[in-house]
């Protein structure tokens, strides 16, 4: 089945939207995962993921894919130094980036489109440092959404830790997948080598939190480094698990 793509440009950034199968047969509405980076993790994986949808493999959702302007600051949490010379520091303007997804992209989507409206239905995902926002979104508008992916997150990014574990979280139904290959920081010499590490300490943080552990799914890829072909090959996973079948 083809799939229904649509792009519109708001503000400065140009925004995707894929529409399920099932969406021109009835009035229904539909779950929303917004995804970072464009929405590149579902368009590589485009055919895949609509033919699980076609054949009810997969839950029914509309995809909204938001391009970034500059990924080192939109998706970082507060400004930090480069991990090494040469490279550019990080901006730390995830605060305004979330703000533009919630207050422009989100009204934008619900009001254009049949979703359902409620946190539980609405999910925000990424890889890489957009694991890492998407999971910063968890403590900044819990309120809004409620199904969060973090895929290879960047758990290394200094004072995240610090920061999971001061902050309580407010919304104990969210539900939450989190994943990382075994072999990720291999060869590294900087704090990225402890990516397997940060990653069990978030999950830890969140269950001893109080997070039940039934919302929580962690995962361990055997052999994955980090790159953008496991991310795109976790992907599907990831959106089973966070919009399970009813």
């Amino acid at each position: 089945m083809t799939a229904i793509i649509e792009k519109i440009m708001l503000g400065t950034r140009e925004i995707t939207i894929l529409l399920p199968p099932d969406y021109v047969k009835g009035r229904e509405n539909f779950a929303v995962a917004y995804i970072h980076d464009g929405g590149d993790l579902l368009y590589k994986q485009l055919a895949a993921v609509t033919e699980l949808m076609a054949g009810g493999k997969l839950a029914q959702i509309i995809f909204v894919g938001i391009a970034a302007e500059q990924r080192l600051d939109d998706y970082t949490p507060w400004p930090a130094a480069a991990l090494a010379a040469g490279y550019r520091d990080f901006g730390g303007k995830g605060d305004q980036y979330l703000a533009f997804v919630v207050n422009e992209v989100k009204p934008y989507i619900d009001r254009k489109y049949r979703t359902s409206t409620s946190p539980e239905h609405t999910g925000i995902i990424g890889a890489s440092l957009g694991g890492l926002i998407s999971l910063y979104a968890l403590y900044r508008y819990p309120d809004i959404f409620g199904r969060f992916g973090s895929i290879s997150g960047s758990f290394w990014y200094e004072g995240f830790i610090e920061f999971v574990k001061e902050n309580r979280l407010q919304n104990m139904k969210s539900r939450i997948y989190m994943d990382v290959g075994s072999r990720e920081g291999a060869g590294k010499n900087n704090i990225q080598r402890e990516m397997l590490i940060r990653t069990g300490e978030v999950y830890n943080q969140f269950l001893e939190q109080g997070l039940p552990a039934a919302n929580c799914r962690y995962w361990i890829s055997e052999g994955d480094t980090h790159g953008q072909l496991y991310f795109m090959q976790r992907f599907p996973a990831a959106l089973n698990w966070l919009y399970p079948l009813k």
